[in-house]
């Protein structure tokens, strides 16, 4: 059992949107990403998603309303929930969702990471 620090993983990429695994729980990823402008809309038909801010801000955009996260908050997306982060700077992000959750949930577009690398 090895000791994982966030900060030594960010500093490890440079890259925009191309999750890292960085642990795993259970059935479960533990990924590092940074953010830095606007995503897609999409959602995840199987899996609920938590999204953890570790340095900087984004804004989570929702159907019903947007949703500003700052350090040391997280948000939980819900399966079958539209929704599409965006960051108007840089920022990093903690992922918790099932082994099973492509980034870009029900679309594959140019911004779809299939294999993920393990850092």
């Amino acid at each position: 059992m090895d000791k994982v620090n966030l900060s030594e993983k960010f500093n490890l990429f440079q890259d925009h949107w191309n999750p890292r695994i960085v642990g795993e729980v259970n059935d479960c990823y533990l990924k590092a990403v940074k953010f830095k402008g606007d995503f897609v809309w999409h959602h995840h038909d199987q899996e609920d998603e938590m999204f953890m801010v570790i340095k900087g801000s984004f804004v989570m955009k929702l159907e019903d309303g947007d949703v500003q996260l700052n350090e040391g908050e997280f948000i939980v997306i819900p399966r079958g929930v539209e929704h599409m982060p965006v960051a108007d700077e840089e920022v990093e992000v903690l992922l918790i969702e099932p082994k099973t959750t492509l980034n870009t949930g029900n679309l594959k577009n140019e911004r779809t990471v299939e294999v993920l690398q393990q850092i």
